[in-house]
Protein backbone atom coordinates (compact mmCIF):
# COMPACT_ATOMS: atom_id res chain seq x y z
CA UNK A 1 0.00 0.00 0.00
CA UNK A 2 1.09 3.76 -0.62
CA UNK A 3 0.51 4.56 2.46
CA UNK A 4 2.99 2.00 4.29
CA UNK A 5 5.51 2.66 1.98
CA UNK A 6 5.65 6.42 2.52
CA UNK A 7 5.42 6.23 6.31
CA UNK A 8 7.61 3.32 6.98
CA UNK A 9 10.38 5.96 5.44
CA UNK A 10 8.99 8.92 7.41
CA UNK A 11 8.97 11.69 4.68
CA UNK A 12 11.59 10.81 3.16
CA UNK A 13 9.84 9.88 -0.63
CA UNK A 14 8.02 12.48 -0.04
CA UNK A 15 10.50 15.03 -0.12
CA UNK A 16 11.81 13.56 -3.15
CA UNK A 17 8.63 14.12 -5.10
CA UNK A 18 8.99 17.77 -3.69
CA UNK A 19 12.40 18.59 -4.24
CA UNK A 20 13.00 16.71 -7.47
CA UNK A 21 23.08 -11.67 14.43
CA UNK A 22 27.13 -12.40 13.86
CA UNK A 23 30.06 -10.04 13.63
CA UNK A 24 29.37 -7.26 11.03
CA UNK A 25 30.57 -7.81 7.34
CA UNK A 26 33.40 -5.76 6.25
CA UNK A 27 32.37 -5.85 2.67
CA UNK A 28 32.29 -2.68 0.59
CA UNK A 29 29.80 -0.26 1.54
CA UNK A 30 28.38 3.00 -0.55
CA UNK A 31 30.39 5.84 1.75
CA UNK A 32 33.03 6.25 -1.04
CA UNK A 33 35.61 6.69 2.19
CA UNK A 34 39.38 5.22 1.24
CA UNK A 35 40.52 1.60 2.71
CA UNK A 36 40.35 1.63 6.35
CA UNK A 37 43.60 0.71 8.78
CA UNK A 38 43.84 -2.64 9.13
CA UNK A 39 43.85 -2.33 12.84
CA UNK A 40 40.70 -0.16 12.78
CA UNK A 41 37.06 -1.70 13.02
CA UNK A 42 33.86 -1.66 10.70
CA UNK A 43 30.60 -0.75 11.14
CA UNK A 44 27.88 -1.71 7.90
CA UNK A 45 24.41 0.19 8.00
CA UNK A 46 21.79 0.03 5.52
CA UNK A 47 19.51 2.16 4.99
CA UNK A 48 16.29 3.04 3.19
CA UNK A 49 17.21 6.77 2.48
CA UNK A 50 16.08 8.26 -0.75
CA UNK A 51 19.82 9.80 -1.28
CA UNK A 52 17.89 12.30 -3.95
CA UNK A 53 18.90 15.23 -6.04
CA UNK A 54 19.95 18.16 -3.78
CA UNK A 55 20.03 16.09 -0.50
CA UNK A 56 22.96 15.96 1.80
CA UNK A 57 24.24 12.40 0.48
CA UNK A 58 24.61 9.66 2.77
CA UNK A 59 28.44 9.21 1.77
CA UNK A 60 28.87 12.54 2.66
CA UNK A 61 27.46 12.51 5.99
CA UNK A 62 29.70 8.98 7.01
CA UNK A 63 32.53 10.70 5.21
CA UNK A 64 32.85 13.47 8.03
CA UNK A 65 32.74 10.48 10.53
CA UNK A 66 35.03 8.22 9.03
CA UNK A 67 37.54 11.05 8.70
CA UNK A 68 37.57 11.88 12.36
CA UNK A 69 37.09 8.28 13.48
CA UNK A 70 39.94 6.22 12.29
CA UNK A 71 39.74 3.39 14.37
CA UNK A 72 35.71 3.29 13.71
CA UNK A 73 34.84 3.40 9.81
CA UNK A 74 30.93 3.06 8.93
CA UNK A 75 30.06 1.84 5.53
CA UNK A 76 26.64 2.58 4.16
CA UNK A 77 24.43 0.49 1.85
CA UNK A 78 21.36 1.63 0.23
CA UNK A 79 18.18 -0.70 0.15
CA UNK A 80 16.25 0.39 -3.13
CA UNK A 81 13.48 -2.58 -2.56
CA UNK A 82 10.27 -2.87 -0.47
CA UNK A 83 10.62 -2.64 3.34
CA UNK A 84 8.88 -6.26 3.61
CA UNK A 85 11.62 -7.11 1.23
CA UNK A 86 14.53 -5.49 3.71
CA UNK A 87 13.12 -7.43 6.57
CA UNK A 88 13.37 -10.57 4.83
CA UNK A 89 17.21 -10.16 3.85
CA UNK A 90 18.06 -8.93 7.69
CA UNK A 91 16.20 -11.94 9.01
CA UNK A 92 18.53 -14.58 6.23
CA UNK A 93 21.50 -12.21 6.53
CA UNK A 94 21.48 -12.68 10.71
CA UNK A 95 20.70 -16.77 10.31
CA UNK A 96 24.08 -16.27 7.53
CA UNK A 97 26.13 -14.23 9.76
CA UNK A 98 26.36 -11.46 7.74
CA UNK A 99 24.18 -9.13 8.61
CA UNK A 100 25.15 -5.04 9.26
CA UNK A 101 25.97 -3.76 12.35
CA UNK A 102 23.21 -1.33 11.97
CA UNK A 103 19.47 -1.26 10.15
CA UNK A 104 16.69 1.02 9.58
CA UNK A 105 13.34 0.04 10.45
CA UNK A 106 10.03 1.31 10.81
CA UNK A 107 9.00 1.92 14.45
CA UNK A 108 6.29 -1.06 13.73
CA UNK A 109 8.94 -3.13 12.55
CA UNK A 110 10.70 -3.20 15.75
CA UNK A 111 8.79 -4.89 17.87
CA UNK A 112 8.42 -8.14 15.52
CA UNK A 113 11.98 -8.51 14.52
CA UNK A 114 13.10 -8.02 18.23
CA UNK A 115 10.53 -10.92 19.46
CA UNK A 116 12.08 -12.60 16.96
CA UNK A 117 15.21 -12.96 18.01
CA UNK A 118 17.05 -10.50 15.21
CA UNK A 119 18.00 -7.20 17.74
CA UNK A 120 20.46 -6.47 19.99
CA UNK A 121 19.76 -5.19 23.60
CA UNK A 122 21.83 -2.01 23.74
CA UNK A 123 20.27 -0.57 27.11
CA UNK A 124 23.15 0.19 28.90
CA UNK A 125 25.13 1.48 25.96
CA UNK A 126 22.13 3.57 25.16
CA UNK A 127 21.32 5.07 28.31
CA UNK A 128 24.33 7.73 26.87
CA UNK A 129 22.45 8.81 24.06
CA UNK A 130 18.24 8.27 24.73
CA UNK A 131 18.11 12.14 25.83
CA UNK A 132 19.29 13.51 22.29
CA UNK A 133 15.90 12.62 21.55
CA UNK A 134 12.24 12.89 21.65
CA UNK A 135 11.39 10.85 24.77
CA UNK A 136 8.30 9.11 22.46
CA UNK A 137 10.23 8.61 19.47
CA UNK A 138 13.14 6.97 22.30
CA UNK A 139 10.18 4.53 23.33
CA UNK A 140 8.93 3.22 20.02
CA UNK A 141 12.60 1.78 19.79
CA UNK A 142 12.49 0.21 23.40
CA UNK A 143 10.33 -3.17 23.99
CA UNK A 144 9.89 -4.92 27.03
CA UNK A 145 12.34 -2.50 28.69
CA UNK A 146 15.21 -3.31 26.45
CA UNK A 147 16.21 -0.74 24.10
CA UNK A 148 17.48 -1.75 20.85
CA UNK A 149 18.84 1.46 18.95
CA UNK A 150 17.53 4.81 18.21
CA UNK A 151 14.96 6.67 16.49
CA UNK A 152 15.85 8.54 13.37
CA UNK A 153 12.79 10.27 12.21
CA UNK A 154 9.26 10.80 13.48
CA UNK A 155 5.62 11.20 12.09
CA UNK A 156 3.82 13.41 15.31
CA UNK A 157 0.48 14.06 14.28
CA UNK A 158 -0.35 17.70 13.52
CA UNK A 159 -3.07 19.87 11.83
CA UNK A 160 -3.08 21.44 8.76
CA UNK A 161 -4.70 24.18 7.59
CA UNK A 162 -5.82 26.59 4.92
CA UNK A 163 -4.89 30.53 6.96
CA UNK A 164 -6.52 32.41 4.17
CA UNK A 165 -9.97 30.18 4.65
CA UNK A 166 -9.92 30.22 7.86
CA UNK A 167 -9.59 34.03 8.39
CA UNK A 168 -11.85 34.66 4.83
CA UNK A 169 -15.18 32.07 7.33
CA UNK A 170 -14.12 33.79 10.24
CA UNK A 171 -12.73 30.56 11.86
CA UNK A 172 -10.56 30.78 15.17
CA UNK A 173 -7.42 27.89 14.57
CA UNK A 174 -8.44 25.28 17.06
CA UNK A 175 -6.33 24.35 20.46
CA UNK A 176 -8.58 21.20 21.49
CA UNK A 177 -10.39 18.91 19.90
CA UNK A 178 -13.37 20.20 20.64
CA UNK A 179 -12.45 23.62 19.36
CA UNK A 180 -11.92 21.55 16.15
CA UNK A 181 -15.10 20.12 15.85
CA UNK A 182 -16.90 23.29 16.23
CA UNK A 183 -14.63 24.74 13.53
CA UNK A 184 -15.33 21.64 11.29
CA UNK A 185 -18.97 22.60 11.91
CA UNK A 186 -19.06 26.22 11.02
CA UNK A 187 -16.78 25.53 8.08
CA UNK A 188 -19.26 22.95 6.79
CA UNK A 189 -21.97 25.34 7.10
CA UNK A 190 -20.41 27.19 4.51
CA UNK A 191 -19.80 24.49 2.52
CA UNK A 192 -15.96 23.49 3.52
CA UNK A 193 -14.19 20.90 5.24
CA UNK A 194 -12.06 21.43 8.18
CA UNK A 195 -11.13 17.94 8.47
CA UNK A 196 -11.35 14.43 6.63
CA UNK A 197 -12.39 11.18 8.65
CA UNK A 198 -9.58 8.67 6.53
CA UNK A 199 -10.65 5.08 6.00
CA UNK A 200 -7.68 4.05 4.42
CA UNK A 201 -5.39 5.66 7.39
CA UNK A 202 -7.59 4.01 10.10
CA UNK A 203 -4.76 2.26 12.04
CA UNK A 204 -1.89 4.83 12.50
CA UNK A 205 -3.89 7.52 11.89
CA UNK A 206 -6.40 6.62 14.69
CA UNK A 207 -4.27 5.28 16.69
CA UNK A 208 -2.24 8.07 16.72
CA UNK A 209 -5.29 10.12 18.04
CA UNK A 210 -6.06 8.08 20.81
CA UNK A 211 -2.09 8.20 21.82
CA UNK A 212 -2.81 11.88 21.95
CA UNK A 213 -5.90 11.42 24.09
CA UNK A 214 -3.88 9.39 26.41
CA UNK A 215 -4.65 5.83 25.00
CA UNK A 216 -1.92 3.03 25.44
CA UNK A 217 -3.27 0.26 23.75
CA UNK A 218 -0.31 -2.06 24.33
CA UNK A 219 2.18 -3.31 27.24
CA UNK A 220 4.61 -5.46 27.71
CA UNK A 221 5.22 -6.36 31.24
CA UNK A 222 6.59 -9.79 32.80
CA UNK A 223 7.24 -11.82 29.66
CA UNK A 224 3.36 -11.05 28.61
CA UNK A 225 1.93 -8.90 26.40
CA UNK A 226 -1.55 -6.56 27.52
CA UNK A 227 -4.13 -5.08 24.76
CA UNK A 228 -6.61 -2.86 26.20
CA UNK A 229 -8.23 -0.43 23.34
CA UNK A 230 -11.25 0.54 25.91
CA UNK A 231 -9.26 3.28 27.71
CA UNK A 232 -11.02 6.58 27.96
CA UNK A 233 -9.01 8.38 25.77
CA UNK A 234 -9.91 5.78 22.80
CA UNK A 235 -13.52 6.17 23.34
CA UNK A 236 -13.03 10.32 23.05
CA UNK A 237 -11.65 10.19 19.82
CA UNK A 238 -14.31 7.52 18.69
CA UNK A 239 -17.17 9.86 19.92
CA UNK A 240 -15.33 12.75 18.46
CA UNK A 241 -15.33 11.47 14.95
CA UNK A 242 -19.13 10.02 14.93
CA UNK A 243 -20.42 13.47 16.18
CA UNK A 244 -18.86 14.65 12.84
CA UNK A 245 -19.79 11.77 10.63
CA UNK A 246 -22.93 11.87 12.07
CA UNK A 247 -23.22 15.23 11.32
CA UNK A 248 -22.26 15.54 7.93
CA UNK A 249 -19.47 17.75 8.67
CA UNK A 250 -16.43 15.62 7.87
CA UNK A 251 -14.88 15.18 4.98
CA UNK A 252 -15.02 11.43 4.30
CA UNK A 253 -11.96 10.07 1.45
CA UNK A 254 -9.52 7.66 1.43
CA UNK A 255 -6.65 9.72 1.96
CA UNK A 256 -4.56 8.44 -0.63
CA UNK A 257 -7.06 8.49 -3.14
CA UNK A 258 -8.18 10.99 -5.77
CA UNK A 259 -11.09 12.54 -3.88
CA UNK A 260 -9.23 13.42 -1.27
CA UNK A 261 -7.03 15.58 -3.13
CA UNK A 262 -9.19 16.78 -5.31
CA UNK A 263 -10.96 18.57 -2.67
CA UNK A 264 -7.86 20.32 -1.36
CA UNK A 265 -7.61 21.75 -4.58
CA UNK A 266 -10.43 23.09 -5.21
CA UNK A 267 -10.22 23.98 -1.49
CA UNK A 268 -13.25 21.97 0.01
CA UNK A 269 -11.00 20.25 2.53
CA UNK A 270 -9.61 23.43 4.13
CA UNK A 271 -8.06 21.39 7.35
CA UNK A 272 -7.07 17.68 7.73
CA UNK A 273 -5.01 16.12 11.03
CA UNK A 274 -1.79 14.21 9.25
CA UNK A 275 1.67 13.27 10.09
CA UNK A 276 4.75 15.19 9.98
CA UNK A 277 5.68 13.88 6.94
CA UNK A 278 2.83 14.68 5.04
CA UNK A 279 4.20 18.60 5.15
CA UNK A 280 5.89 18.24 1.94
CA UNK A 281 3.07 15.76 0.10
CA UNK A 282 0.33 18.22 0.80
CA UNK A 283 2.22 20.83 -0.62
CA UNK A 284 2.99 18.54 -3.58
CA UNK A 285 -0.97 17.98 -4.19
CA UNK A 286 -1.83 21.41 -4.11
CA UNK A 287 1.10 22.27 -6.10
CA UNK A 288 0.23 25.41 -8.57
CA UNK A 289 -3.12 25.63 -7.57
CA UNK A 290 -4.51 28.67 -5.75
CA UNK A 291 -3.93 27.02 -2.09
CA UNK A 292 0.02 27.66 -2.87
CA UNK A 293 0.85 30.07 0.22
CA UNK A 294 -2.18 29.81 1.82
CA UNK A 295 -1.73 26.70 4.02
CA UNK A 296 -0.23 26.67 7.48
CA UNK A 297 0.51 24.09 10.31
CA UNK A 298 -0.01 23.90 13.81
CA UNK A 299 0.28 21.37 17.01
CA UNK A 300 -2.77 18.79 17.13
CA UNK A 301 -4.99 20.32 18.65
CA UNK A 302 -5.27 18.47 22.83
CA UNK A 303 -7.43 15.56 22.56
CA UNK A 304 -6.35 14.84 26.49
CA UNK A 305 -5.71 17.17 29.51
CA UNK A 306 -2.09 17.86 28.00
CA UNK A 307 -0.73 19.29 24.66
CA UNK A 308 -0.02 15.46 23.01
CA UNK A 309 0.30 14.11 20.09
CA UNK A 310 0.82 10.32 18.73
CA UNK A 311 2.91 8.35 16.23
CA UNK A 312 2.46 7.90 12.62
CA UNK A 313 5.27 6.78 11.07
CA UNK A 314 9.03 7.16 11.07
CA UNK A 315 11.57 4.68 11.53
CA UNK A 316 14.84 3.95 13.74
CA UNK A 317 18.16 2.29 13.90
CA UNK A 318 18.25 -0.89 15.23
CA UNK A 319 21.32 -2.71 16.26
CA UNK A 320 21.13 -6.25 14.63
CA UNK A 321 21.49 -9.70 16.34
CA UNK A 322 25.38 -10.21 16.59
CA UNK A 323 27.08 -6.99 15.98
CA UNK A 324 30.58 -7.71 17.59
CA UNK A 325 30.62 -3.53 18.11
CA UNK A 326 27.59 -2.70 19.95
CA UNK A 327 29.01 0.54 21.88
CA UNK A 328 31.27 1.53 18.57
CA UNK A 329 27.66 0.88 16.66
CA UNK A 330 25.78 3.33 18.67
CA UNK A 331 28.51 5.95 19.19
CA UNK A 332 27.81 6.12 15.65
CA UNK A 333 24.48 5.86 15.57
CA UNK A 334 23.87 8.73 18.23
CA UNK A 335 26.22 10.72 16.01
CA UNK A 336 24.64 10.31 12.56
CA UNK A 337 21.04 10.43 13.73
CA UNK A 338 21.82 13.73 15.61
CA UNK A 339 23.48 15.54 12.14
CA UNK A 340 19.93 17.24 11.73
CA UNK A 341 20.32 19.61 9.11
CA UNK A 342 21.62 16.92 6.57
CA UNK A 343 19.04 14.48 7.41
CA UNK A 344 16.57 17.19 7.03
CA UNK A 345 17.92 17.38 3.88
CA UNK A 346 16.66 13.72 3.07
CA UNK A 347 13.10 14.60 3.68
CA UNK A 348 13.31 13.65 7.29
CA UNK A 349 11.75 14.96 10.48
CA UNK A 350 14.66 14.11 12.41
CA UNK A 351 13.30 12.44 15.61
CA UNK A 352 16.80 14.30 17.32
CA UNK A 353 16.54 17.19 19.60
CA UNK A 354 17.51 20.79 18.63
CA UNK A 355 16.43 23.13 15.24
CA UNK A 356 15.39 21.61 12.02
CA UNK A 357 15.58 24.80 9.76
CA UNK A 358 12.51 24.79 7.23
CA UNK A 359 13.25 23.77 3.61
CA UNK A 360 12.64 26.78 1.11
CA UNK A 361 10.14 25.25 -0.81
CA UNK A 362 8.42 24.27 1.97
CA UNK A 363 8.17 27.52 3.72
CA UNK A 364 7.24 29.28 0.47
CA UNK A 365 4.35 26.98 0.28
CA UNK A 366 3.14 27.60 3.81
CA UNK A 367 3.30 31.00 3.18
CA UNK A 368 6.43 31.57 4.78
CA UNK A 369 6.08 29.82 7.89
CA UNK A 370 8.47 28.01 10.10
CA UNK A 371 6.83 24.63 9.62
CA UNK A 372 10.10 22.42 10.59
CA UNK A 373 9.78 24.42 14.01
CA UNK A 374 5.95 23.10 14.70
CA UNK A 375 6.80 19.81 13.63
CA UNK A 376 10.20 19.59 16.18
CA UNK A 377 7.65 21.03 18.99
CA UNK A 378 5.73 18.24 18.19
CA UNK A 379 8.48 15.82 18.13
CA UNK A 380 8.56 16.99 22.33
CA UNK A 381 4.96 16.05 22.59
CA UNK A 382 5.05 12.64 21.49
CA UNK A 383 3.29 10.46 23.55
CA UNK A 384 6.06 8.17 25.71
CA UNK A 385 3.49 5.38 26.36
CA UNK A 386 2.10 4.52 23.24
CA UNK A 387 3.89 1.42 21.82
CA UNK A 388 3.19 -1.20 19.04
CA UNK A 389 2.97 -4.81 19.34
CA UNK A 390 4.38 -7.84 17.38
CA UNK A 391 3.02 -8.23 14.00
CA UNK A 392 0.90 -4.77 14.47
CA UNK A 393 0.77 -4.24 10.57
CA UNK A 394 -1.52 -7.20 10.35
CA UNK A 395 -4.44 -5.66 12.45
CA UNK A 396 -4.47 -2.90 9.65
CA UNK A 397 -7.06 -4.90 7.12
CA UNK A 398 -10.02 -5.35 10.12
CA UNK A 399 -9.36 -1.80 11.32
CA UNK A 400 -9.85 -0.23 7.47
CA UNK A 401 -12.73 -2.31 6.98
CA UNK A 402 -14.46 -1.09 9.76
CA UNK A 403 -13.60 2.31 9.41
CA UNK A 404 -14.85 2.16 5.97
CA UNK A 405 -18.25 1.14 7.61
CA UNK A 406 -18.12 3.66 9.88
CA UNK A 407 -17.52 6.33 7.05
CA UNK A 408 -20.22 4.78 5.10
CA UNK A 409 -22.76 5.32 8.32
CA UNK A 410 -23.67 1.59 8.56
CA UNK A 411 -21.70 0.99 11.87
CA UNK A 412 -20.57 3.01 14.59
CA UNK A 413 -16.35 3.97 14.85
CA UNK A 414 -16.38 2.33 17.93
CA UNK A 415 -16.31 -0.80 16.03
CA UNK A 416 -12.94 0.33 14.44
CA UNK A 417 -11.69 0.31 17.66
CA UNK A 418 -13.39 -3.05 18.95
CA UNK A 419 -11.28 -4.77 15.46
CA UNK A 420 -8.39 -3.28 16.34
CA UNK A 421 -8.79 -5.51 19.97
CA UNK A 422 -9.62 -8.57 18.58
CA UNK A 423 -6.84 -8.31 15.66
CA UNK A 424 -4.38 -7.54 18.20
CA UNK A 425 -5.02 -10.15 20.28
CA UNK A 426 -5.20 -12.53 17.22
CA UNK A 427 -1.87 -11.46 16.22
CA UNK A 428 0.17 -11.45 19.41
CA UNK A 429 -1.60 -15.55 19.80
CA UNK A 430 -0.72 -16.59 16.45
CA UNK A 431 2.50 -15.54 16.63
CA UNK A 432 2.57 -17.50 19.57
CA UNK A 433 3.35 -14.90 22.07
CA UNK A 434 1.55 -14.60 25.60
CA UNK A 435 -1.36 -12.42 26.34
CA UNK A 436 -2.28 -11.40 29.63
CA UNK A 437 -5.91 -11.75 30.43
Amino acid sequence: MKSVAIRTMGIAAAATMLFGVTACSTGTGTSGEEAAPAESITIDYLHRLPDGEGMTKVADIIAEWNTAHPGVQVTATKFDGKAAEMLTKLKADVKAGSVSCLAQLGYAEVPTMYTEGMLENVTDVAKDYVGNFSAGAVALMTVNGETVGLPQDTGPLVYYYNAAEFERLGLTVPTTADELAAATTAAAAAGKYAVAFQPDEAQYWLSGQTAAAGAAWFQAKDGKWSVDVSDAGTAKVASFWQGLIDSKSTLVANRWGDEFKQALVDQTLIGTIGAAWEAPLLAGDMAGSANEGQWAVVELPTFGATQMTGPDGGSGVAVMKGCAHPAEAMEFNNWFNTQIDPLVSQGLVVAAKGAMTTPDAIKSFYGGQDVFSVLAAANESLSPDFIYIPGFPAINGDMVKAADAAGQGTAPVSDIFAAAEKSAIAALESAGLPVAK
